[in-house]
């Protein structure tokens, strides 16, 4: 690691040099002259020593030969001449030419800003130089011309560096997808009479731009530092370049974290996360971020129950929620590798198109019920065509199941997701989305079935002529009210399957697979700027999110693609927010009612909780279905962080973090059973994706 930094700094630091200043490479006859001399010096002691030592093979002496003899040769950063390429008619000639070359002596190397580095030249010969005649010494001025230097285009390129002056803060970029984040604009983008779209997530910089003003933020939060190593801690990206049309960052990516919790199975809870994040834009219109991580980590004994449960068939012995697939790491602990990557090009301001691997969100809550972002990421094409008081996204996915049931030869199922949000401004306070959603699988070699790309056709029309079990459609409605700049109300109704009949009789029918969201926003609370309080509420009926044909269910890597807990569930959250400077704080409950399934030999029943059930398998009832019903728990988390902003470009964050989870179901059995836990972390991380641990 201390050698990577050292290379790094060494490498930012030619970068960020004021001034370049190169001279040329310094034969010992031209150690006197001055560095204007030093070019013409060098080229002539060059053609000197070449002349005097080349012989030409005898055999095309007596042929009269005549022709060039072109050699493409450097300087390295010890002195030495070294051919790169000999263009020459006859291999002896090549072969006289690199004789010639390697008997060159040693010297000065080419310098740029004070350190040695490589220089490149073509020198050109036509023979024959000697015309009968003794070889007289030309001008240097004449020599000169028999050399070409390498074309300039690197060294033009470096001239055309600017101060990097954060053009991300302007690009077709998605800002990542950070909660905590995400609250220091969401005010100013949800002002009465903004024309602005906030549900469809991650929001590009270019669109939060026009309501918030990243430059003026980011001044606000930059500390004076002298030195190289303070700006790049405290204020700067690590490596930024920033050309004519392009600019590049990268970065390395923490997530380190050390805790205790109670009860415990080992001594600490942690997690070492690693990775390197690349960003960039060519042009105005393309945009591109790419990370790779490298994590290991164990935790509570709550969450590593939860990533035991969701374990693949093939052997590996989880997946961790909100990342994948973690490979055994000594014994008990976890290797989790993941990568994101996102390429968004913009070829109006009404049209974007994205190719990703990575998580989506819609909505405007904390949860969202209609396609959330807890699953593990997957591959995405999105587009977001945005026009009058408009915004539509359509985002189709490629998704896996990975249970042993579906995998054939090592192989894990795919099944796809097309999603349709349209967002509509109906006037300066009032917001209206519409949701469509169908997933369907690769059976019979189906493939990515055309008739599900359509992106006005209503899939649940699609589904019913495909056949009914080819396909799980469902759909929804999203709103949001501004009741004044400062405070919004917002909702979500998901709608999985709806049978007018038995809404209308009361009987809560098992067909009923509906689900609610009311929440409430609150910006700058009593007046105290910076204050942010979010308030909801998410009530998922019985067999939501399930399906008849397993594979079409609403599910990602054993994960739910809505709700996180899945279904069969009532939660309340509560969570406030304040940041002052680059310090922060923020509290969050969630108070949660779930109905398990009971799986013992006496209760088999399928309760509605668990999505990765045929609905129709086992049904506890087809009426009197309410949620909580099976075996009822009951759920309290607190959720309390404070820390402060060590690096804003990379939203690097010292935290320490505390966690108590109440959890009481009214039977005990082996996989449900009462716990109390707390849990307390320290640790340094790059806030850049949400990480669930309310479970």
């Amino acid at each position: 690691m201390r050698i990577l930094l050292t290379l790094l700094f060494i490498m930012n630091s030619c970068l960020a040099q004021e001034t370049k200043h190169e001279i040329f490479p310094v034969f010992p006859q031209c150690v006197q002259k001055s560095e204007s001399e030093l070019e013409k010096c060098f080229h002539f002691q060059l053609e000197d020593f070449v002349y005097k030592n080349f012989k030409m093979p005898s055999e095309l002496t007596t042929d009269n030969y005549s022709g060039k003899i072109i050699t493409l040769f450097e300087v390295d950063t010890e002195g030495h001449f070294k051919i790169i390429y000999v263009d020459a008619l006859y291999p002896e000639l090549i072969a006289e030419t690199k004789r010639v070359f390697n008997s060159l002596p040693i010297i000065v190397p080419a310098t740029y800003n004070g350190i040695p580095t490589y220089s490149k030249f073509t020198f050109t010969m036509v023979y024959p130089f000697l015309k009968g005649k003794p070889l007289e010494k030309k001008k240097e001025k004449d020599i000169v011309e028999n050399f070409q230097e390498n074309p300039t285009e690197l060294q033009n390129i470096e001239a055309e560096y600017k101060k990097f002056n954060n053009p991300q803060f302007k690009s077709n970029l998605n800002i990542p997808f950070s909660h905590s984040y995400y609250a220091n604009f969401d005010g100013y983008m949800n002002q009465i009479g903004s024309n602005s779209h906030t549900a469809s997530k991650p929001l590009t910089y270019k669109e939060v731009a026009r309501y918030y003003d990243f430059d003026k933020t980011n001044q606000k939060l930059l500390i004076d530092k002298k030195n190289w190593w303070g700006r790049k801690l405290f204020n700067e990206n690590l490596v930024a370049i920033q050309g004519k049309d392009y600019w590049f960052t990268m970065n390395p990516i923490w997530d380190l974290r050390l805790g205790k919790t109670s009860p415990e199975k080992a001594g600490y809870t942690y997690n070492n996360t690693r990775a390197i994040q690349l960003q960039g834009g060519l042009g105005e219109n393309l945009s591109f971020t790419s990370s790779i991580f490298e994590s290991q980590g164990f935790f509570a004994d709550y969450y590593n129950r939860l990533a035991i449960s969701q374990k693949p068939s093939g052997g590996n012995p989880a997946i961790i929620p909100g990342t994948g697939i973690a490979k055994d790491f000594r014994g008990n602990q976890f290797d989790f590798p993941s990568a994101e990557a996102i390429i968004s090009y913009s070829s109006s301001d009404h049209l974007n198109i994205q190719l990703g691997y990575s998580r989506n969100f819609i909505g405007d809550g904390y949860r969202s019920l209609l396609e959330g972002d807890a699953a593990s990421p997957y591959p995405f094409v999105k587009i977001n065509t945005s026009f009058w008081k408009i915004k539509y996204t359509n985002t189709y996915m490629w998704l896996k199941d990975v249970r042993p049931e579906v995998t054939t030869e090592k192989t894990y199922a795919t099944k796809y997701m097309a999603n349709h949000y349209l967002s509509w401004n109906a006037s300066k306070r009032l917001n209206i989305g519409f949701f469509e959603s169908v997933v369907w699988s690769n059976t019979n070699n189906r493939g990515f079935d055309l008739n599900f790309v359509n992106p006005i056709i209503f899939y649940r029309s699609v589904e019913f002529t495909s056949s009914s079990k080819s396909g799980n459609a469902a759909i929804g409605l999203t709103a949001k009210y501004k009741w004044t700049s400062r405070f919004n109300t917002y909702g979500q109704l998901f709608i999985d399957e709806f049978a007018v009949g038995d809404v209308f009789r009361g009987e809560n029918s098992w067909r009923n697979k509906m689900a609610y969201q009311l929440g409430a926003k609150y910006y700058n609370a009593f007046g105290l700027k910076n204050l942010y309080l979010q308030t909801e509420i998410n009530i998922v009926r019985p067999y939501v999110y399930s399906h008849s044909e397993v594979i079409t269910n609403y599910g990602h890597n054993n994960q739910n693609m809505g709700h996180n807990w899945g279904s069969n569930i009532n939660e309340i959250v509560a969570i406030a927010r304040y940041t002052r400077g680059r310090l922060f704080s923020e509290a969050k409950f969630n108070f949660g009612l779930r109905g398990f399934d009971y799986d013992t030999v006496t209760d088999k029943k399928n309760y509605g909780s668990n999505i990765y059930k045929d609905y129709d398998l086992d049904r506890s009832a087809d009426k009197g279905v309410v949620v909580g019903q099976g075996n009822k728990t009951k759920i309290i988390i607190a959720d309390l962080n404070v820390g402060y902003l060590l690096n804003p470009s990379t939203n690097l964050k010292l935290f320490a973090n505390f966690i108590y989870r109440s959890f009481k179901p009214t039977v005990n059995t082996s996989q449900v059973f009462s716990e109390n836990t707390t849990w307390f972390s320290l640790g340094l991380r790059s806030d850049v994706f949400n990480w669930y641990f309310d479970y």
